[in-house]
């Protein structure tokens, strides 16, 4: 990788190349293969192999690879907006074969959008990242007001239609080129090779999790080179075993993913010896589905009969590039007892994929790859006591032994590592000849997903020309799925305190009397309450120090900056917005308008009815105009989107949903959509979990079991230079095993 390019992955920094004297310096041009997916005027829907070209802003798609073609004109034209929005959707079977699609939606009038669809996870997560460096160039713009071009697209971008402004130049110097998945040719193949020349702006290096968990891995065996943990936690008290194998797979986490998900029989076979033999059942959504599993007994010799099982797989990836899968026993219609088979039930377990630095020996990609699972204490510490060789003939034995069969399978087959479909081009535009480095005026006329949503001219122009379908691809997709490693360092234990540089000085604070506050969720006394809130000190979470930007490191959080007054627990037919705006809510009781701030975050969860986890904190002393907690307050909604941060913590509950929660912050906005309202004394934010489908599908598990879990919540705004840092914890709550028909009817 270039040193240009580099500084792409530097964590919330703006995209700056190696040129100066220009206005476009450093910008990045995206292309390659994807499938564009839609519904033609006959109704019938489409699924074509397109190039598309995404160079600052302005995005373009051809029939076939213009740098190979010179001279080609692209059928569709459109520019990203700040109000453009991408929606990852997971996977999905199209014509026989499975592709991931993302969707593309403006969030002032969701009727405009479109669909393209990526062969394979690891290129849908390369898209997402290159539309947000578009999408932040253009709320930059609109921000600063450097640009007149960018003042002329946001007038466009709000009416949604209009005359755009000559822009010939604007292409004109760019410096990097980034190559996203590989040539049609690939395609038709469906290589799983990945590439990891490109690197996000998400941070990899560090094993740190932001949440301290409840969890003491001590490692009992080693097998086949792999390592086996049990977590020792609750040693004594007679429970289920947690174990988990924890392998360095010599492949970057994308292919790994593409290959746990696989359905290939023959591939399955070459590292998975309990569970090779899979068909697909039901595919529930783009991120979970249903699998069915034959197993011949004779090579467990504890089995006499063969064996046939169902189970689950849900799976997403987070911010910070890891993927989780989550695998449970399952029962389906589809696949009722079989004759001649005994049906078993699949331990649960997870698999977490977490992409680790090179070597410094080397520049050999590599990801840590851990399988975790549940099982009896008896025959576990019996195994121990005795050290027989029972255990060897078990299935949790062959599930343990999966994350080895994959460290050989990757071994043995290096081009699935090192046949990088991603590679950076160091060219400037005007020297690629297939490419125009000119937008006619007048043609670049709508938002971009206007431009892939609308029909074409005709479906013949659509059709001809030697189209490559979909549906002429031979082969098959592998299948990719999401987790994060577990790994453990030192933590720091430094308490942070900031109150005097964020709350005002000069100012003596107020006493917050608790007792005029109330909502309809009541506080805690001790731990033995239930659906109850309390609110626990920052000791519990891990975040930035003051020398996060030297060594990435990360101290324990100190008392959080502002007070919980109360939490309300509503539900209502449609999500609850605005609700510091209503005359009963505690904003505007005269005790709270006496209040020098208050931040309310409301917590809008999809369901039948939905509901609304609304908190609210208090500051005893006005903020600082000046400090980050001001300039979030008072700043745009593209500001606030980069900044607010939460970090979750499952204390108590079944360890399925804690691995599916994590223990890694998460950007609210940029995850799902955020919206803010700064009145008065107060900003609310309103959360809408359910406008992500990956954040909609762990919620459900969630609320699953939320009766029986215990959750802490920290609330942060994101330090990224230097004086900014340390961060500081605004506030923390922890809901005790709520009950969800005690939410309270919301009466507007």
């Amino acid at each position: 990788m270039s040193s240009s390019s580099k500084m792409a992955s530097r964590e919330g920094s703006e995209i700056e190349g190696s040129e100066s004297g220009s206005e476009e310096r450093g910008m990045f041009e995206y292309f390659g293969w994807v499938y564009h997916l839609g519904v033609n005027s006959i109704g019938h829907e489409y699924c074509h192999l397109r190039f598309l070209f995404l160079r600052g802003r302005y995005v373009e798609m051809y029939k076939r690879d213009p740098h190979e073609n010179p001279g080609i004109k692209p059928i569709r034209k459109g520019v990203v907006g700040h109000t453009l929005m991408v929606e990852e959707l997971g996977r999905k079977k199209v014509n026989h074969g499975d592709v991931y699609v993302l969707r593309f939606y403006n969030r002032l009038d969701e009727t405009k959008k479109g669909e393209i669809a990526c062969a394979t996870a690891g290129e849908a997560r390369k898209w997402i990242e290159a539309f947000d460096q578009a999408k932040q160039k253009a709320e930059y713009g609109l921000v600063s007001g450097s640009d007149t071009r960018s003042k002329l697209n946001m007038e466009n971008e709000l009416n949604l239609e209009g005359h755009r402004p000559r822009i010939r130049r604007y292409a004109h110097g760019l410096k990097k080129l980034i190559r996203i998945g590989k040539g049609p040719e690939i395609l038709l193949r469906r290589s799983s090779g990945l590439g990891d020349s490109f690197r996000s702006d998400r941070y990899f290096g560090g094993n740190v999790d932001d949440a301290i968990e409840p969890h003491e891995w001590k490692c009992v065996r080693t097998i086949n080179g792999i390592r086996i943990f049990e977590d020792v936690t609750n040693f004594k008290s007679g429970k289920d075993v947690l174990l988990k194998s924890v392998g360095v797979v010599d492949a970057d986490a994308d292919t790994v993913f593409e290959v746990v998900l696989s359905l290939d029989r023959h591939k399955r076979y070459e590292w998975d010896i309990l569970t090779g033999d899979l068909e697909l059942v039901d595919s529930v959504n783009g991120h979970y589905d249903v699998v069915y599993g034959i197993y011949d007994p004779n090579y467990l010799n504890q089995w006499k009969s063969k064996k046939d099982f169902v189970f689950s797989r849900q799976w997403f990836r987070g911010q910070d590039g890891a993927y989780t899968i989550l695998q449970s026993p399952a029962i389906h219609k589809k696949r009722p007892p079989r004759p001649g088979y005994q049906r078993i039930k699949i331990i649960p377990s997870t698999w977490e994929i977490r992409s680790l630095n090179p070597t410094p020996a080397s520049n050999t990609t590599r990801c840590l790859v851990t399988q975790m699972l549940e099982i009896h204490s008896h025959g576990w510490f019996r195994w121990k006591k005795n050290h027989n060789s029972n255990f060897e003939k078990t299935v949790p034995y062959a599930l343990l032994c999966q994350v080895a069969g994959l460290r050989e399978f990757f071994g043995a087959n290096p081009a699935l590592t090192f046949d990088s479909p991603t590679t950076v081009v160091h060219s400037k535009l005007s020297n690629s000849s297939g490419v125009s480095s000119e937008f006619e005026e007048g043609e670049v006329n709508d938002e971009f997903y206007d431009a892939i949503a609308a029909d074409s001219s005709s479906s013949e122009d659509e059709d001809s020309d030697n189209e490559l379908d979909l549906i002429k691809m031979d082969g098959k997709v592998k299948l990719k799925n999401v987790s994060w490693a577990i790994a453990s360092l030192a933590l720091r234990h430094n308490s942070v305190s900031v109150g005097s540089s964020v709350l005002d000085d000069h100012t003596s604070p107020i006493n917050i009397d608790a007792s005029q506050f109330h909502g309809s969720m009541c506080q805690g006394k001790d731990e033995t309450d239930t659906n109850c809130w309390t609110s626990p000190g920052g000791q519990g979470f891990m975040i930035r120090g003051k020398m996060y930007l030297q060594d990435n490191s990360k101290v324990m959080g100190g008392d959080p900056l502002l007070k919980l007054l109360a939490v309300d627990w509503l539900k209502a037919d449609s999500n609850i917005d605005r609700v510091a705006l209503y005359p009963k809510c505690l904003v505007q009781s005269e005790a709270g308008k006496k209040l020098p701030f208050i931040l309310v975050i409301n917590l809008q969860i999809p369901a039948k009815p939905n509901y609304s986890m609304v908190l609210y904190y208090a500051a005893d002393r006005s903020v600082k105009k000046d400090s980050l907690l001001g300039r979030f307050i008072d700043g745009s909604d593209m500001f606030r989107n980069a900044r607010f941060k939460l970090i979750p913590s499952i204390v108590e509950g079944y360890w399925m949903v804690k691995r599916a929660v994590g223990t890694k912050a998460c950007l609210l906005g940029k995850a799902v959509t955020c919206r803010y309202l700064r009145q008065d004394n107060f900003l609310e934010i309103d959360v809408d979990v359910g406008s992500s489908s990956v954040a909609r599908s762990i919620i459900g598990l969630v609320l699953g079991y939320v009766t029986s879990i215990v959750v802490d919540l920290a609330i942060l705004v994101e330090a990224k230079e230097e004086s900014e840092l340390p961060e500081f914890i605004l506030g923390t709550v922890r809901l005790n095993r709520v009950r969800l028909d005690s939410a309270v009817p919301f009466e507007a």
